[in-house]
């Protein structure tokens, strides 16, 4: 899952790296994103590591993107531990990026209406993608709903890609490896 808020006017901003992640890694493997009213949201399926890797975005603000995980889930029978959901987090400075297993939402709202959606199960993957933090809580909201200065946006787009290039080997089941790789990329 790569969490966004819908529309043009959202697209650049910050709160959408989730959803930059997941339109990369759709294009990286020649598939695309259709709307799927069932799913409230954008679906996809992609190939990695011999595996099939079904996509989604889901269409609703960011707060409401627990209906679309709960509709997939339960319409696929996917649990929890199966899911990776990529997210923007304010708590890692630019250009960080990190696999997470488990864990909080941590103030995201996305992130709380997931676990919400999941019966209170914290218990699935994250890719945090680190957008900074603008240094006082009161500034976040449109911290996040602002757009990165260019150089910023490349940075992330960057740490994005790699990424991408270790998940063929986390969806073979070397979640570790690939996290060491990741977290030790430059």
């Amino acid at each position: 899952m790569g969490l966004g808020n819908p529309g043009p006017a959202y697209a650049g901003n910050r709160h959408n790296a989730g959803l930059w992640f997941l339109r990369r890694l759709c294009a990286e493997h020649g598939g695309e994103l259709r709307a799927q009213a069932k799913f409230f949201g954008e679906t996809g399926a992609i190939s990695i590591a011999g595996r099939q890797v079904r996509l989604l975005w889901p269409t609703a603000f960011m707060n409401l993107s627990g209906r679309s995980v709960a509709a997939m889930c339960n319409f696929y029978r996917i649990e929890p531990g199966q899911m990776l959901v990529a997210y923007d987090e304010i708590d890692l400075e630019v250009g960080a990026i990190r696999f997470k297993a488990g864990g909080g939402h941590g103030g995201h709202n996305g992130l709380r209406g997931i676990i919400d959606s999941l019966g209170g199960s914290r218990d699935f993957r994250r890719l945090r993608i680190g957008v900074g933090h603008p240094g006082h809580k009161s500034l976040v909201t449109n911290y996040v709903l602002g757009n990165p200065p260019t150089l910023e946006a490349e940075i992330i787009e960057s740490r994005i890609a790699d990424a991408i290039s270790v998940l063929p080997g986390a969806i073979a089941g070397d979640w570790e490896e690939a996290m060491r790789i990741l977290h030790t990329a430059t």
